[in-house]
């Protein structure tokens, strides 16, 4: 299947012109801010990634995101590299995903050949299915499954041999929706992105938290040195300085507030999201796409729904006002 992604700017570049500079990309749900790095010593760079290295980061992303104790965590380059194995943990059957969202994981299970079930809800996912797949907060439209469901549904599937599969890209700002702290037993995994929210997704880097076993299979599966001594010094910074961390979520919501604002004063009607994206719905949003890249804007258009469009966090206050001014002259070429 083909897959659309946001962040293909240098495509956009190449059809409609102009530089990098020119260009506000909307596209992704990628904060623009990247957080603040740490220096980090020369011999990071030099030496493969220690033990004691790997573990320091580990244990501050388990405070970080809350894990229990009896759970385990796997650190991997970007959720990516996680979502490719998962196939692969129990024998082929059904999975079920909760959709529409984030197509890589139909895209890798039907790869390895399982057969994929499409739901609108957790609710209609079906009695045959061994794995399931919910992203929560939910990309693209911000839905929210409740802990109380997902941690059902966990155990349902863990009776039937398989698991489920939580997707927690974009709930770093929503820690409230996070089932990280019930990960332990072999019926759940929690996918955890670290760029998103932090700004950093060249970093490559993700997180599963699950049960012993699992992460142990995890991370025979990727190999020594998985993930790089400067990515692990990097979370480690992000993850405890407490500080920075209460700035820069406050920097978010204001980015977010910003982007709300722009929706009220050219009159687009904003039907979802999370602290990091916002789904638009309009009748002409393919045409309003091609209109908004005539004029360097480029955001996320989907060809199984039409009538959305997803949006971006504009960086600043300048970003945001560039961007509600060419967003009114696209409205009124599609108009004409």
């Amino acid at each position: 299947m083909q897959i659309e992604h946001g962040g293909a700017l240098d495509r956009a570049i190449s059809r409609f012109g102009g530089t990098r500079e020119d260009w506000i990309d909307l596209s992704t749900g990628i904060n623009p801010e990247a957080f603040p790095l740490p220096s980090i010593a020369s011999d990071v760079w030099n030496r493969l990634p220690d033990e004691s290295l790997l573990a320091s980061a580990l244990d501050a992303a388990r405070s970080y995101y809350g894990v229990a104790d009896e759970a385990a965590i796997t650190a991997a380059p970007g959720t990516q590299a996680l979502i490719q194995i998962m196939p692969d943990l129990v024998e082929r059957g059904e999975v079920a995903i909760v959709g529409p969202t984030y197509q890589e994981h139909q895209s890798t299970f039907e790869q390895a050949g399982w057969k994929v079930t499409l739901c609108d809800s957790v609710d209609a996912i079906p009695q045959s299915a061994k794995v399931a797949v919910v992203v929560n907060p939910n990309n693209p439209d911000g839905r929210i499954v409740a802990k109380d469901a997902l941690l059902h549904l966990a155990e349902t599937l863990r009776m039937r041999g398989g698991f489920l599969i939580v997707d927690e890209a974009f709930a770093d700002p929503h820690p409230q929706t996070s089932i990280a702290a019930h990960c332990g037993g072999d019926g759940l995994i929690v996918l955890k992105s670290f760029g998103k929210f932090f700004g950093l997704a060249g970093l490559r880097l993700g997180f599963a938290l699950t049960s012993p076993d699992i992460a142990t299979r995890l991370t025979r599966r990727m190999g020594p040195w998985a993930v790089s001594g400067p990515a692990l010094v990097i979370a480690k910074h992000a993850f405890t300085d407490k500080g920075a961390l209460r700035v820069f979520t406050d920097r978010l919501t204001h980015r977010r507030g910003l982007l709300s604002a722009v929706f009220t004063k050219t009159g687009l009607k904003e039907i979802g999201g999370t602290d990091l994206f916002a789904l638009v719905e309009h009748e002409r949003a393919h045409a309003l796409f091609e209109a908004l890249c005539t004029r360097h804007v480029l955001v996320r258009k989907f060809a199984y729904a039409p009538h959305w469009l997803r949006f971006g966090l504009p960086l600043d206050e300048n970003d945001a006002e560039t961007f509600r001014q060419r967003t009114l002259i696209a409205l009124d070429t599609i108009r004409s």
